[in-house]
């Protein structure tokens, strides 16, 4: 779809819902350099991939 058509139509779209729950932060790593090269501050957010690669 051309950006033009989308501009012409974007009436026909419904807007989007997003549902973002709170999150409360207990805790910070005390090791910057750590929490730096793991991705968060928070160890609550530290979700590593544990998942497995499909081929």
């Amino acid at each position: 779809m051309k950006e033009t058509d989308f501009l012409k139509k974007k009436a026909e779209f419904p807007v989007g819902m997003a549902y973002v729950p709170w999150q409360n932060m207990e805790h910070v790593y005390e090791n910057l350099e750590e929490a730096f090269l793991i991705g968060t501050l928070f160890p609550e957010l530290n979700k590593p991939f544990e998942g497995r690669r499909r081929k």
